[in-house]
């Protein structure tokens, strides 16, 4: 046998041996992120879900997009984005952070609407009238909420 096919069989099996011992591995729970939605059954209908709370100054742009997402997000995301029961979510939650929901998401969103698939509150419709710079502005206002709350 020749030398690369040696080492093309021991990447191989390398390779096998690292697959099948991480799939005995037990399953450590994520840390401090759930795609399970907080129960809202305690929540009035259409009251906050979420207590935000708000950072001590907001960047410019922060600023900027603030003025945006009440112009045209807050009347179903809630002020200061803490969702309305029966209504829309919170943004402020460990489901959109960064890592999860890019601000490319965002985009999408307000584009082309959302399928629901975390929450029962049904699908999100496009949001007429923002640009992607709008968008990027309500994102880093959300991102600086989050930050607020302890979500990065």
């Amino acid at each position: 046998m020749s030398n690369w096919g040696l080492f093309v069989g021991g990447v191989l099996l390398a390779g096998v041996a690292v697959a099948g011992w991480q799939a005995f591995q037990p399953r450590a729970a994520q840390q401090g992120h759930s795609m399970e939605p907080p129960d809202t059954s305690g929540i009035a209908m259409g009251d906050p879900i979420k207590q935000v709370i708000l950072p001590a100054s907001l960047t410019p742009d922060g600023t900027i997009g603030k003025g945006i997402f009440e112009a045209k997000c807050a009347a179903c995301h809630g002020q200061n984005a803490a969702g309305q029961n029966g209504v829309a979510p919170p943004l402020v939650l460990k489901i959109y952070e960064p890592g999860h929901h890019s601000d490319e998401a965002f985009q999408r969103a307000a584009q082309s609407g959302v399928v629901a698939h975390h929450w029962n509150f049904g699908n999100m419709p496009p949001v007429p009238g923002l640009t992607r710079g709008d968008v990027q502005y309500i994102a880093r206002y959300v991102r600086e909420l989050q930050r607020a709350n302890g979500i990065n």
